[in-house]
């Protein structure tokens, strides 16, 4: 993927937002890099009721276009990581995290970056599903991904190991039409 190909998509998606629209806000996504890694750690840290390891903030400094910020009037108020996981039928796209400061929630935020990772997924056709995992009481991600035909694909016990309740739903989207019949198929 070409970064300039993607950061025109930035800007595509950033027009459309209701924030954008609404507010008159400058809204946009930028990169993620090792220089400000520490603003997603703080991210993060008020986003989630996970810690996440300095390992994996050094796996996002590294990601490339599948790390991004997103901006609202310049200032950093989410951001969404993902990465291509192999597995045994091809490669799926696996949502790491995707989140928003609680007072800049219900703008249209999350949805751009939902937007952006569908438009690489557009991209890169051998991405067959994309998928992520949500804690099994966090109703509004789950209504959210939903609307964007996400179904539950597994629950993971236990998948969280400090926090309660520590199961998780297993959330996917299939992309490719050939995979969606071979997976019902695979069901019956």
């Amino acid at each position: 993927m070409e970064s300039t190909k993607l950061m025109e998509a930035s800007t595509i998606f950033a027009s459309k937002t209701k924030a954008a629209s609404k507010f008159r806000a400058r809204v946009a996504l930028g990169d993620i890099t090792v220089h400000n890694i520490k603003q997603l750690k703080r991210i993060n840290q008020i986003v989630f009721p996970v810690t996440y390891s300095d390992r994996f903030y050094n796996d996002v400094a590294d990601l490339g276009p599948l790390a991004k910020f997103v901006y609202f009037n310049d200032l950093v108020v989410g951001a969404v990581c993902c990465r291509v996981v192999m597995e045994d039928i091809g490669k799926k796209l696996y949502i790491m995290t995707l989140g928003c400061l609680p007072s800049y929630r219900c703008l249209g935020l999350g949805t751009m970056m939902l937007e952006y990772i569908f438009e690489c997924c557009r991209s890169d056709e051998s991405i067959l599903s994309i998928y992520l995992h949500v804690q099994v009481n966090n109703f509004g991600a789950l209504e959210f991904y939903k609307k964007f035909g996400f179904e539950v694909a597994a629950v993971a016990q236990n998948y969280y190991k400090r926090i309660e309740p520590s199961d998780a739903l297993v959330l996917e989207k299939w992309l490719r039409r050939q995979w969606l019949r071979l997976r019902t198929t695979l069901r019956c």
